[in-house]
């Protein structure tokens, strides 16, 4: 997938990890995950369609993503 956006929660989630394999997603304030979102490579989404449903669903994406990258 070279462009994805809001929708695409598992692909962010995914992206994230990659990106940073290091950070607890649960630790990230929704203005923070916000803006590492807008910050991948290939996301086409903007700020403005961003809502708090959204990023709940790509936090618990990136947190699984995340503990099967622990196991």
């Amino acid at each position: 997938m070279d462009e994805f956006d809001w929708t695409d929660t598992e692909e962010v989630g995914i992206r994230l990890q990659e990106t940073h394999p290091d950070v607890d997603p649960l630790t990230v304030r929704f203005t923070d995950l916000r803006d590492k979102v807008l910050a991948l490579p290939g996301f086409v989404g903007t700020a403005e369609h961003c809502g708090e449903k959204i990023l709940e669903a790509i936090q618990m994406a990136w947190l699984e993503e995340h503990r099967d990258a622990a196991t």
